[in-house]
């Protein structure tokens, strides 16, 4: 059972900058890919960034491309996402999660998932 941990949110005025991390218990197929969705109340969870090993293959939502960036560190088990320029609708919960495989044009179905991290950006 693959556990993914998060960590970094936080509260921001608009126009600033927070970086979220997130670690995974193993580095196996399972967490082949991994990224982050975000979820506010009464909206569905929204796919927000991936990364995959092959390539590697990355994906950004229309909604963050150009303001966020996600890496992965060489142990494979560690991601980051600078999320800079944030904008009051970047606020909400942001999940971790883990899966076998994804592509570049956002396809990817987790099988993990962490317990989220609140981010907030005020006006």
């Amino acid at each position: 059972q693959v556990q993914l941990m998060e960590s970094g949110g936080g509260s921001v005025q608009a126009g600033g900058s927070l970086n979220l991390s997130c670690v995974a218990s193993e580095y196996s197929e399972s967490t082949y890919c991994m990224g982050w969705f975000r979820q506010t109340p009464g909206r569905e969870r929204e796919r927000v960034a991936h990364i995959g090993i092959a390539q590697p293959t990355i994906y950004y939502a229309d909604s963050v491309n150009g303001r966020f960036i996600i890496s992965r560190d060489k142990a494979q088990t560690t991601i980051h996402l600078q999320m800079n320029d944030l904008k009051p609708e970047d606020t909400g919960m942001y999940y971790c999660a883990a899966g076998r495989s994804c592509s570049t044009r956002g396809f990817f179905p987790p099988n993990y998932w962490g317990q989220g991290t609140q981010v907030t950006v005020s006006s």
